[in-house]
């Protein structure tokens, strides 16, 4: 299989303001150019896209081409769960949904140290390995946003899971609150195949300072600035897929450029990219990979992401360009809630996937761009 896979994540949408809305015309394109060059792995989940990403999958794929052709996971949610049944009537609405009878993977889905509770309480790590047995999963894991000694005490419980998908990029490697470089150290150890998500860090590997562009570009004038990032992931050891969340023609047949015919990186290549991951270090506040998780519980309707790109770009470009950035936040809020709306509840905090203080990040924000003032948090 190659190391390249389509993430329906973050597909076109015919809406901006409706992530549900699939632009299937569009998105058709890429994936039937994807599976053209031969690549075959796609990744969706319960939850993408309100649904509607294994819906578009079903009728995309699983619909127009052999089953033995293409690779598909998805995954149950962890944290919805009342009772143990519910996973079997969730599961059937998910083959209907991808229109197959079995899937290739499926994953618990985001596993982190706070929310082990349901997953635990009601065996879901049983209902996959009964499912397995059945034949409806050809693999199972789960998907997985905590600390390395919690991966390494659910990979020494449950030897029974072939692999997990992490999150790691070349900027978080090391970074004291993701933890990447111990978690791969954790999967390989326990001999599991590991897939790649985030391997741009949603698009903040891509809009990366022109200093480290100029590295790059000084290395190899021809390779774009995401095929450093991909093929970081790809590199490392017992990675069987990175994903990459594809949504234009232009990223598809970048991405096939370089994972057709995959090269590894060599050791001046990991040089660069140390020096690259400092210098984007110096640069952005807020480290957010827009994946949205944040948003469904939050009592006030903040689109927490979209006001922390905001906030990135005001603190890159500083006080000059404030009304700029006012107008702009001025049409997020016409539709959302304000940044001083926050109530302190942090339950965004407890989804987030980078463990970011959000709400501390929400009271900075408010205090540079929000009209009004003196809210508590």
């Amino acid at each position: 299989m190659k190391k390249l896979g389509f993430g329906l994540m973050r597909l076109p949408l015919l809406d901006p303001n409706d992530g549900t809305s699939i632009d299937y015309e569009k998105s058709q394109v890429l994936v039937d150019r994807f599976m053209e060059e031969g690549f075959s792995y796609f990744d969706t989940a319960m939850v993408y896209q309100g649904g509607e990403g294994e819906r578009f999958f079903g009728k995309a794929v699983a619909d127009r081409y052999p089953r033995d052709s293409f690779f598909i996971t998805t995954k149950l949610p962890s944290w919805k769960y009342a009772k143990n049944m519910d996973f079997e009537r969730d599961f059937e609405m998910e083959l209907e949904r991808l229109h197959v009878d079995y899937v290739d993977n499926y994953y618990i889905h985001a596993l982190q140290d706070h929310n082990m509770d349901v997953p635990l309480k009601h065996d879901q790590f049983g209902f996959l390995a009964r499912k397995k047995e059945e034949g409806k999963m050809k693999s199972i894991g789960f998907s997985f946003h905590g600390t390395p000694e919690l991966l390494d005490q659910l990979l020494t419980q449950h030897p029974e899971v072939d692999m997990v998908q992490l999150q790691l990029n070349y900027l978080d490697w090391d970074a004291p609150n993701v933890r990447s470089r111990e978690c791969h150290e954790v999967a390989v150890k326990h001999g599991v195949k590991i897939t790649i998500m985030e391997p741009l860090k949603g698009g903040t590997l891509v809009n990366i300072p022109d200093k480290a562009k100029a590295l790059m570009k000084e290395y190899n004038p021809d390779a774009s600035i995401a095929s450093w990032g991909i093929r970081f992931a790809a590199s490392l050891e017992n990675v069987m897929v990175v994903l990459s969340g594809m949504n234009d023609p232009a990223q598809v047949e970048d991405n096939i450029s370089y994972m057709k015919d995959f090269r590894p990186l060599n050791e001046d290549e990991k040089m660069i990219l140390r020096e690259v991951a400092k210098i984007i270090k110096e640069d952005i506040y807020i480290p957010c990979t827009s994946c949205h998780y944040c948003v469904p519980g939050c009592p006030k309707h903040i689109c927490i992401p979209d006001y922390f790109s905001l906030f990135n770009d005001y603190k890159r470009a500083g006080e000059v360009y404030l009304p700029i950035h006012w107008n702009i936040y001025h049409s997020l809020i016409s539709k959302n809630g304000m940044a001083a709306d926050c109530v302190g509840c942090r339950q965004c905090e407890r989804q987030c996937p980078q463990h970011l203080p959000i709400v501390q990040y929400l009271k900075e924000f408010s205090s540079a761009l929000d009209f009004r003032t003196g809210h508590d948090y």
